[in-house]
């Protein structure tokens, strides 16, 4: 009798799992400015596959990034250009694997993680994101200097990533409250 009250349970609970895990894959924070690794897939989208693959194999510092980009995308908002060329700057070129291997198609998925992704995959375990991340008003030598917390030194995360990820906040933090949906404040 428990196996079947089991059985039931979950095939009256299936649905109501599937929902919730459809709403936990949808982008939770697309309220938070874009990422290096996303801005600078959108702009490589545009292009074909040998531009593509030259800008993967490109060194160069922020400045020539954000020259680069504003090529492609003259109307980028300021932020938006700064994170990109940051971005662009500290993980690029690609190195390890060839970027003339990685599909075109799949360019965001082979760049490493951006600033973003790093602060929504780090920073929520231990505290809010909304008090402790999202509303914090620090250059860069501020958010690195965050990692020298005991609490901090443990995080999994690369110097570069560290760099990448004090970069963006340097840029793109504090948000304006109202700019946080409701439900993610404090």
């Amino acid at each position: 009798m428990t196996a079947q009250l089991s059985r039931r349970t979950v095939l009256v609970l299936a649905p109501v799992l599937m929902s919730a895990a459809a709403w936990a894959a949808e982008d939770q924070y697309a309220f938070m400015p874009d990422g290096g690794r996303t801005l600078l897939a959108g702009l490589l989208d545009g292009l074909g596959t040998e531009a593509k693959h030259d800008a993967l194999r490109r060194e160069a510092d922020a400045e020539d990034w954000a020259e680069w980009a504003q090529g492609l995308a003259p109307d980028l908002d300021p932020a938006a250009m700064d994170t990109l060329a940051a971005y662009a700057a500290l993980n690029l070129p690609l190195e390890g694997e060839s970027a003339d291997d990685i599909p075109a198609q799949d360019v965001a998925g082979a760049l490493p993680p951006d600033g973003k992704d790093l602060a929504v995959a780090q920073c929520q375990f231990c505290h809010s994101l909304f008090s402790g991340y999202l509303m914090h008003d620090r250059d860069k030598a501020g958010w690195l200097s965050t990692f020298k917390a005991p609490f901090h030194t443990e995080i999994p995360m690369t110097e570069v990533e560290r760099e990448t990820f004090a970069t963006y906040s340097a840029i793109n933090m504090p948000l304006d409250f109202e700019d946080v949906p409701p439900e993610l404040r404090f």
